[in-house]
């Protein structure tokens, strides 16, 4: 049973991180451009351009959960995110209540830990960062090639 659950984990990582991402993805959406009931607090608005933190945070939120979902740079897109929610929680959430459930800092934290996995898991199946692989290390095999080839 746990050959086989190892031989899925890179789908697992893949399909993890797809749903991760997506789900940043949509959160930093609603707050930049209203769509989707937009920002938490503003009854189908958006957080007002250059704010701090909110404005910011839904940049990194639109911007690294796109990467992560995509699969493209996901360790230090991943690293971003998770700083990003850590510093919510403990800015925003924390000074509220100790703990998440009483201050209302659950997705915050569950985003933090997920995206902190995902920077040492990587981006598992499904990933661009690996077609890039790919393509770059195959195309300098032909040149390694035709070097030992003529030498």
């Amino acid at each position: 049973m746990s050959a086989r659950l190892n031989a899925a984990q890179p789908y697992a990582v893949g399909l993890f991180r797809i749903v991760v991402g997506l789900l940043f993805t949509v959160h930093g959406a609603a707050s930049l451009f209203g769509v989707l009931g937009g920002a938490m607090g503003t009854h189908g608005g958006t957080i007002d351009a250059g704010t701090w933190p909110g404005w910011y945070a839904a940049v990194i939120q639109l911007v690294c959960g796109g990467l992560v979902l995509l699969g493209l740079g996901t360790r230090g897109a991943a690293l971003i995110a998770s700083g990003s929610m850590a510093f919510a929680y403990f800015d925003i959430h924390q000074k509220h209540a100790l703990w998440p459930i009483q201050n209302g800092g659950e997705p915050a934290a569950m985003f933090c830990w997920s995206f902190l996995l995902l920077v040492f898991t990587g981006s598992g199946a499904f990933a661009l960062d690996r077609l890039v692989a790919r393509r770059t290390s195959g195309a300098e095999e032909p040149t390694a090639e035709r070097a030992t080839v003529t030498a």
